[in-house]
């Protein structure tokens, strides 16, 4: 059975998404819906603090994939891998912070941390933001 999951909103020049508990596919919905929120809101830059959850599952993924999604113009990528044959893209408006060492360890072998940075803290994150 999963953890209770919450998500905490920090507004400003960078939204930062603090999630809490295990994200799987009960927390995924809640995930998706505050990041939609806020992208509909106008929102840009986009920080999901991940130093409070616990586990993530193959549905967390997909959460993060759709927010990277969601932020991420896909002319934008088509743009840059034209003008950057075989380099990898990373997302300049979603970005990930704060994950454990077991969360590091499975964002890393699904591949996510080649298109989507993370920061070992929330505010280093923040930092890389354009001003």
């Amino acid at each position: 059975m999963s953890e209770a999951f919450t998500v905490n909103k920090t507004d400003g020049r960078v939204t930062i998404l603090h999630l809490v508990g295990h994200l799987d596919s009960q927390g995924e919905p809640l995930v998706l819906e505050n990041a939609r929120q806020v992208q509909i809101a106008g929102v840009r830059y986009l920080v999901a603090d991940l130093s409070e959850v616990e586990m993530i599952t193959s549905a967390g993924l997909r959460a993060l994939h759709n927010i990277f999604k969601l932020f991420t113009p896909h002319d934008e990528i088509e743009a840059w891998q034209k003008e950057h044959q075989g380099e990898v893209f990373k997302s300049p408006y979603f970005k990930l912070a704060g994950a454990a060492p077991q969360v590091h360890y499975i964002l890393s072998i699904a591949g996510f941390l080649q298109n989507i940075p993370i920061y070992p803290k929330v505010q280093d994150a923040v930092n890389s933001f354009p001003k």
